[in-house]
């Protein structure tokens, strides 16, 4: 009865992107098939826990954050279901709605666009199914928001970045506009003393900024190109707001031959980013241990599913905030606290088991960097 009522909440519209999109959700991932295996019999324990992974295809997701939320769920003995939207906000709506129908009792959903995914949540909230924005905001106050403090992992970046070059041109590559994450970074830059967006001081002059579609690695290298050689090859710091696009900026300032010249920023963790910090190429990857977060994600979830009030909600390592949206919405979250990775501190991940050391230290000259 609570996927019939759903159906009918939805209504015409996305009546229309089933029909439009079937083809795409009705299957999950490679890795919900195996965690449904992995839970067994689980479901009878009362609770099935379905993830929208809004591009299962990035690293991350599988590698960190999915065994993580398994780990926890199957510790409590709950059922984990899944599918992949592929990038696209169309079939994460209509994902939502499968998951529900599959019987989930609480829905994690990694937001591929978080304003056009707020319909869903209307209807899954209101039909007595608890939504946790995973990682990323979706503008709904009756959903539980958990991340880690984005505004925090901004203002990481930047202090690295001036700790190395305080003054110049400067360009600023940020994620997707749909994603909220990208303006809680650039916010906390400008807590670092990055002038805000459009403006400039007598000592950081800003020569281009720009968002980028889905945080696409090639989109950003396409930008930094430009962005070098309408400034002449003249940037001298580089705010970019992940790993994945680190890369791409990296890879046009090393086409200039200016790689390890111009201070770049990242966050994630991505083993590639970590070894550029090691060799020098790029000065900070903000490390958030996704591990963590599908922690407290997973423990959230099964909080939810013995009672559906957010506030509620616990996890083991970090109780729940109110957090006042940029929307103006009055937000029950978890916040977890990021690391900045330089080259000084290496060890960190090596010691947390994230990275192994020939991965972290390809390429790097023995003893050039503690850690290597």
């Amino acid at each position: 009865m609570k996927a019939k009522k759903l159906l009918a909440l939805f209504g015409a519209t996305a009546m229309i992107v089933v029909a439009c999109s079937s083809s795409a959700t009705s299957a999950p991932s490679a890795g919900a098939s195996a965690s449904a295996a992995a839970g067994g019999s689980a479901a009878a324990g009362g609770c099935t826990v379905g993830v929208s992974w809004n591009n299962y295809q990035e690293e991350r997701w599988a590698k960190w954050d999915e065994p993580a939320i398994k780990k926890a769920l199957e510790a409590g003995g709950a059922k984990y279901i899944s599918n992949d939207a592929k990038s696209s906000a169309e079939t994460q709506a209509s994902n939502v709605e499968n998951l529900i129908s599959q019987g989930a009792n609480v829905v994690i959903i990694l937001a591929q666009d978080g304003t056009a995914i707020k319909p869903s949540v209307a209807a899954a909230i209101s039909n007595g199914v608890p939504v946790i924005a995973y990682d990323r905001l979706i503008e709904d106050p009756g959903a539980l928001y958990i991340t880690f403090d984005n505004k925090l992992v901004g203002k990481m970046q930047a202090e690295a970045l001036l700790k190395v070059k305080d003054s110049g041109n400067f360009v600023v590559i940020k994620g997707n506009k749909a994603d909220a994450n990208a303006d809680f970074l650039r916010a906390g830059m400008v807590e670092a003393g990055v002038p805000p967006v459009g403006q400039s001081t007598d000592k950081l002059k800003n020569v281009g900024e720009t968002y980028t579609d889905n945080w696409d690695p090639k989109n950003a290298q396409t930008e930094m190109e430009q962005f070098l050689t309408a400034n002449n090859n003249k940037i001298d710091i580089a705010f970019v707001e992940n790993d994945g696009m680190a890369g791409g900026a990296v890879a046009a300032l090393t086409a200039q031959g200016l790689q390890g010249k111009v201070p770049v920023s990242g966050q994630d963790g991505d083993a590639a980013a970590l070894n550029r910090v090691a060799l020098g190429t790029q000065t900070v990857d903000v490390w958030k241990d996704a591990r963590l977060l599908g922690q407290a994600a997973g423990e959230a979830a099964l909080a939810l599913c013995k009672d559906k009030n957010i506030k509620n909600a616990k996890s083991s390592l970090a109780p729940t905030v109110q957090f006042a949206s940029p929307g103006g919405n009055d937000m029950t979250s978890i916040f977890l606290t990021p690391q900045p990775i330089t080259k000084d501190n290496l060890q960190v991940v090596l010691d947390a088991g994230w990275i192994t050391k020939d991965v972290l230290c390809k390429d790097v000259p023995a003893g050039s960097v503690p850690g290597c």
